[in-house]
């Protein structure tokens, strides 16, 4: 139990203002249902999309960066911190002016996309990419002054990196639009979802997971040699998807980086797994069922990338890959969430309590279980959809995929008030307000 004790140890002293990370897991709650429902509008579209503006990639990134980025973005500026033993900043503004031009951005990006509109969609990844920057150099400030975990620190300097990668290709996607694209646009739609994908979202994710998983388990750590060849060979495929990118390497070393990205990702699945199963908290429940689908998902999703190297998928390879790829880093993240939004709320609640209320009395049960089902059965149905080519069938899985989010919305707002009721006086994250 090193990593519990280790991340738990003066935990409440490293604690940024509930209103911080709970804005952004709110408002990632929130355009998880709008995601579902352009998903819904872009159904004739989605099971053959080859990208292209329109309402099919204006859904992907409703997921993608106002689900999946939102959500790592509020848990990363939480626990890293409290991981690294820092001390959090008396100022909020950084974090109030990250989360009001990010959401501003995904929401200009996204009407840009579904609108085609090239100078919206600019203005938003203009925004989006200013939030990201100043999100980095919290990120990075942090970073430098980590104290232990060193594998942690080191899965975050290489999220830092990748963030970069996405940033330069995001812009230039964006700007081809325009007429302003830097870099060639296949190249930089590769390295984009390579290291939006693989790069930000799974070294982060991977990261944060040998704290998570660790504690809630009650296991210790994992075996280092082992999750330091996992990191080792995640940043080495990384290293070689840049270089084929660039043309330093022939186009056959893209299938090493994939190879090699799939043993590293099987090695860290291979230690959190046995984390799970040596922890003294066992049972974890279905938001563990959920974390173990999305690892399935990602697993599988290394498997679709290869087939379409060999170019053994059909036409509908490419929108398979990314059901795989976005679905499962969701819906691992999602069952994260659900444990990581009682727990820190429990934290709050219970400042200058001798007995601080439990994750469990903080959790609304009954939603998260509609949810669960409601998720799974919306992403299995999406992909029997791509696989059949069937549009009704995209538009049944976005109809359970909305009631899944409005379930997960009732729990999350239903913690916050159990929390509010507990601890009087916490400051109330503000929802964002749509924008045209």
């Amino acid at each position: 139990m090193a990593i519990a004790s280790t991340f738990l140890g003066g935990a409440k002293g490293r604690l940024l203002a509930p209103s911080i990370p709970f804005r952004f897991f709110a408002t990632a709650v929130l355009f998880q249902g709008l995601a579902w429902l352009a998903l819904l509008w872009a159904a004739p579209s989605v099971p053959r999309f080859a990208g292209g503006l329109g309402w099919p990639l204006a859904s992907l990134h409703l997921f993608t960066l106002g689900v999946l980025m939102m959500t790592a973005i509020g848990a990363s500026l939480q626990l890293l911190p409290v991981a690294t033993r820092q001390a959090v900043p008396a100022a909020k503004w950084p974090y109030d002016l990250v989360w009001s031009l990010y959401t501003a951005g995904v929401v200009g990006l996204t009407s840009g996309m579904a609108s085609a509109a090239p100078t919206v969609l600019l203005g938003g990844a203009i925004a989006l990419a200013s939030a990201l920057l100043i999100f980095l150099f919290l990120l990075v400030r942090n970073l430098r002054g980590a104290k232990g975990m060193r594998l942690v620190v080191v899965h975050g300097w290489a999220a830092c990196w990748s963030l970069l990668v996405l940033l330069g290709t995001g812009l230039s996607l964006a700007g081809g639009y325009s007429g302003l694209a830097l870099f060639e646009r296949q190249s930089a739609i590769g390295l984009h979802v390579t290291f939006a994908g693989y790069g930000f979202m799974g070294m982060l994710v991977m990261g944060l997971s040998y704290i998570l998983v660790p504690m809630f388990a009650l296991s210790d750590n994992p075996a280092p040699r082992w999750a330091s060849l996992s990191v080792a060979l995640a940043i080495v495929a990384l290293a070689l998807a840049l270089l084929v990118s660039f043309g330093m390497l022939p186009t056959h070393f893209f299938r090493l980086y994939l190879g090699i990205g799939a043993v590293a990702f099987a090695i860290h699945v291979a230690l959190m797994v046995q984390s799970l199963r040596t922890g003294m908290r066992q049972g974890l429940g279905k938001s563990f069922v959920l974390v173990r689908l999305g690892w399935t998902g990602l697993g599988a999703s290394f498997l679709a990338a290869l087939a379409l190297e060999f170019q053994v998928l059909t036409v509908s390879g490419p929108t398979l890959f990314g059901v795989l790829l976005v679905g499962g880093l969701l819906t691992m993240l999602l069952g994260v969430l659900s444990r990581i939004v009682p727990f820190l709320a429990s934290m709050h609640a219970g400042a200058g309590r001798r007995r601080p209320p439990t994750p469990s009395s903080l959790t609304a049960q009954r939603p998260l279980d509609i949810h669960f089902y409601s998720h799974v059965a919306a992403l299995l149905t999406l992909l029997v959809a791509v696989l059949l080519d069937s549009v009704w069938l995209v538009r049944a899985s976005a109809v359970v995929g909305v009631l899944g989010a409005a379930a997960f919305g009732v729990f999350f707002v239903n913690a916050w008030q159990r929390m509010t009721q507990i601890a009087p006086g916490i400051d109330v994250p503000t929802a964002p307000k749509p924008q045209a």
